[in-house]
């Protein structure tokens, strides 16, 4: 287990997360049901996701915002592997502009 940071790019978790945000991140451990997570999806691109439940195949991950990005409504559920990191809180800004990060759940969107 190692700690790390991160930074948000693009807009595929608002109002949760947005672009140039920083993260606390633990690599290393598993994913926690409706937390955050950092996950490489199948194109290669390493992504911020809400870990949405446990599949046979992986885990299923979800964006917050249904209008942009790219998750398992798109690829599938992600394998153990896919998992980079557990994010553990917001770094910058200070105050994270009221938003809660750690057990919030984003708006649902089904397809």
């Amino acid at each position: 287990m190692r700690v790390g940071l991160g930074v948000v790019h693009g807009r595929s978790m608002e109002p949760t997360l947005y672009d140039g945000d920083r993260l606390l991140l633990l690599h290393g451990v598993r994913p926690r049901i409706g937390r955050l997570a950092v996950v490489r999806l199948p194109d290669g691109v390493v992504a911020v996701k809400r870990v949405v439940r446990r599949e046979a195949d992986g885990w299923w991950v979800e964006r917050d915002n249904p209008a942009v990005g790219v998750d398992s409504w798109s690829v599938g559920a992600l394998p153990d592997q896919a998992v980079v990191a557990r994010v553990v809180g917001l770094v910058w800004p200070p105050g994270g502009r009221g938003r809660r990060l750690l057990g919030a759940r984003g708006p649902r969107h089904t397809r």
